[in-house]
Formats: structure tokens, sequence, C-alpha cells
């Protein structure tokens, strides 16, 4: 008899809503995580140490760490520092980049992750990687996926508004990955796991056709569900092929040739995404995704992060480098410098007009 179902990796627990962050304590003793209270807490030097105080009184028990950034060295210093602490879990209070260093950290020693995120900016608060920079640039770190996640509206609110558009243009790439995904399948017979494009591209499509503002709760809701969604679409997935497709390696490239220029991760793939469709002819939904960028004032152009058509055209060019077996439009088209110009060029003509 076949196997009629099978197991999906995901978090024990999902909480988005308004005033999570006040019941945290609670939370990891109700879903039996914590009952002593040993706590290891990493927070930024920004956002989560504005929360500690606010929070302290909840985890008394807590021991608190604080991460410079979200380099390897940091999250390599924040595992050897919570070594012998006894811990029952770790939890991870900031941006992206402090949960990345959590989640590398909690890795290396062998603890469950809660991710309490204070921006949306991309989906690394559900994904099975953690990308940290390094000597070479940034790198991605496979790691088990956090056991919980806690997103506090009232607090995603009083975050930079570029941090939380951020994540829109990471959700809306899902739907190049995905395409890219299919395009590979097409061409060279590489498996699709058709449950991990289902969830993946239903989270990017939500977020491309949602009409909410940056300040409406039901847009912040669904955003935090669509970045909940994409990480467990990788889970199953078993590699980051539904969230990252040529949009990423576009990305990646802008983060190598010119790391300290590089913007926000959910601004390079949001491009990265419009330019990509692009070059499938997918003029539609190119336009789509153009509109919903700029609505929320996310990039549609290079120079509108800094860079211009000679560095994106090398950036481009060079993307395929990044992830060595992956195909993509890129690998399928296999453009030349002065193809890729031309059709940038055609790009930011239709973009424009």
């Amino acid at each position: 008899m076949p196997v009629l179902t099978r197991l999906v990796p995901s978090p024990v627990f999902v909480e988005i809503r308004s005033g999570a962050l006040d019941s945290l304590g609670g939370i990891l003793a109700d879903q039996r995580l914590s009952a002593s209270g040993r706590i290891a807490v990493a927070i930024s030097n920004g956002s989560g140490a504005v929360l500690r105080e606010r929070l302290e009184p909840a985890l008394p028990g807590a021991d608190w760490y604080n991460v410079d950034d979200g380099s390897l060295d940091s999250a390599v210093r924040l595992a050897e520092a919570m070594r012998g602490g006894h811990y029952d879990a770790i939890v991870g209070l900031g941006g992206g980049k402090i949960i990345d260093a959590a989640k590398y950290a909690a890795a290396r020693v062998g603890l469950p992750l809660v991710a309490v995120a204070t921006n949306l900016a991309h989906d690394g608060i559900c994904s099975p990687v953690s990308t940290l920079d390094n000597d070479a640039g940034r790198g991605s770190y496979g790691v088990p996926g956090p056991i919980g996640i806690v997103v506090d509206l009232d607090v995603i609110r009083q975050a930079p508004p570029r941090f939380v558009a951020a994540g829109i243009g990471d959700v809306v790439s899902n739907i190049s990955a995905c395409a890219d995904w299919e395009l590979s399948h097409a061409e060279t017979g590489e498996p699709v796991d058709g449950l991990a494009v289902a969830m993946a591209r239903s989270a990017g499509e939500n977020l491309l056709r949602h009409p909410g503002n940056l300040q409406d709760q039901d847009l912040l809701t669904a955003l935090a569900e669509a970045l909940v969604l994409s990480g467990i679409a990788m889970n199953i997935a078993g590699s980051t092929r539904p969230s990252s497709g040529a949009c990423h390696e576009i990305s990646h490239a802008l983060d190598v040739l010119y790391p300290k220029r590089s913007a926000q991760h959910g601004e390079q793939v949001g491009l990265g995404a419009a330019f990509a469709s692009f070059l499938r002819g997918e003029q539609e939904l190119t336009g789509l995704i153009v509109e919903r960028l700029a609505r929320h004032g996310l990039p549609v152009t290079a120079a509108q992060i800094g860079f211009t058509e000679a560095e994106f055209t090398e950036a481009v060019h060079y993307a395929p480098n990044t992830r060595p077996g992956r195909f993509t439009i890129l690998e399928h088209l296999d453009l030349s410098p002065s193809a890729i110009r031309d059709a940038y060029a055609d790009y930011v003509q239709a973009v424009n007009s």
C-alpha cells in the first residue's frame, strides 16, 4: 500500500497578533519549552535592547546576550558564550540579522530556537537557512528551522517602514523563484515538489494582490503569515528552491561584487524578480510585480538602489556563479554582457512607459 501522507517540518507554534510579546513567557511555558525559565535571549543593540527592559520581568530566569551584527563570527561567539548554560531554548529577538545569528548558534549548541521578529524584512524568521556575513562577503548556512515564531504586530508597526516593505519584496519574489523551478523541470528534468511550490507561490500571490498599505493590520498579518509559509515551503523542499531563483542569484551577486553598497535583501530580490520575469517574457506578471513594489516604495530599477546600468549588468552576468548547479532563466538564456545590457535597457523602458 502506498504511503498516503508525509510529515511536514514546521514550527510547533506560530503566534502572530498584537500584544504577543507581552505573552512571551506564557507562550514558552504553555508550549512546554521552558517551564523552568532557563532561556538564553539573543538581542541586537537596536530593537532588541529597547525591548529588553520591557521583557525582563516576564523572563526572570533568562540570560541576555548582545549580538553585535549578522556575521558568522558573531554567531560563533554567541554559541560559545551560551555553552554550559543548561538552557531549555534560545530566543532570537530582533531583526533578520540577529535571528539568523541566533539560528546558527542554536544549531551549534543543539537547542531549539524561538524567533521573535521585530521587523518583517525577509523570510529568515522561519527558514532553515542562516545568511551571515563572512570573510568572502556573505554565505548561506543550513540550520534547523525555528521551533516557534512570535510576531507582535504592535512592535512591527514601530519598525522602519523600509524593513517591512523589504519583506514584501522577498515574498513576491517567490513567484519568480517557482517559475524558475518549473522551467528547470521542463528543461533539465529537475524534480519539483508541488506542495512546496503551492505554499511559496500562494504566499507570493497573496502579497502581490493585497490592497493594503504598510500600516494596515491585515497586510502586516498577511505578510507575517506569508514569510512563515515561505520558510515552511523551504523545509518541505529540503532547499531554498521554492523561494530562491534568478531573483536571489542577482541579489547574491550584488552582495559579492559590491559588499559595501548592497541594499536590503528584500529590495534586491524584488527587483531581481521583476527583471527575471521580464526575461521570461511574462509581461503581465512583470507589470504586476513592478506596480506592487513601487506601491510600497521598493526599487524597480538598479538606479533606485544606487547601481549603474553597467554594474547591474555585471551582477546579472555573474549571478549564476552564486548558485552552481541551480538552473534558472539566467542559465537557460546564458546571455552575454551586451545582451543583458540590452535586455535591461528594454526592461527600464517598459517600467517607465
